[in-house]
């Protein structure tokens, strides 16, 4: 988090409605610009999205890692959505 001044709450928020908006580093951009774009449409994923992973830093143990958790979290989205799990409330509460 860049900005000291923010409230670290007001910061995730921002971060989570739009990341494009947020004050954070190159790294970090690209790593949610390919989790973003394989859970939106994994058809258009490319070498290259790997690519610019590597060019700016991070290693292939990396890259492995923020794919498995961004699959992860799309597999088990689906997984509830599909069975019709209801959320318990105190995530409708956040």
């Amino acid at each position: 988090m860049a900005n000291r001044d923010m409230d670290v709450d007001a910061w995730v928020q921002q971060l989570a409605v739009n990341y494009h908006a947020t004050d954070i580093d190159d790294r970090d951009r690209a790593m949610l610009d390919y989790a973003a774009k394989l859970t939106a449409e994994p058809w258009k994923m490319v070498e290259e999205d790997v690519i610019a992973l590597r060019n700016i830093g991070f290693s292939d143990a990396a890259i492995l890692d923020i794919n498995q958790v961004t699959a992860y979290y799309a597999f088990a989205n689906r997984l509830v959505d599909g069975l019709g799990v209801e959320l318990e409330p105190f995530w409708e509460q956040s």
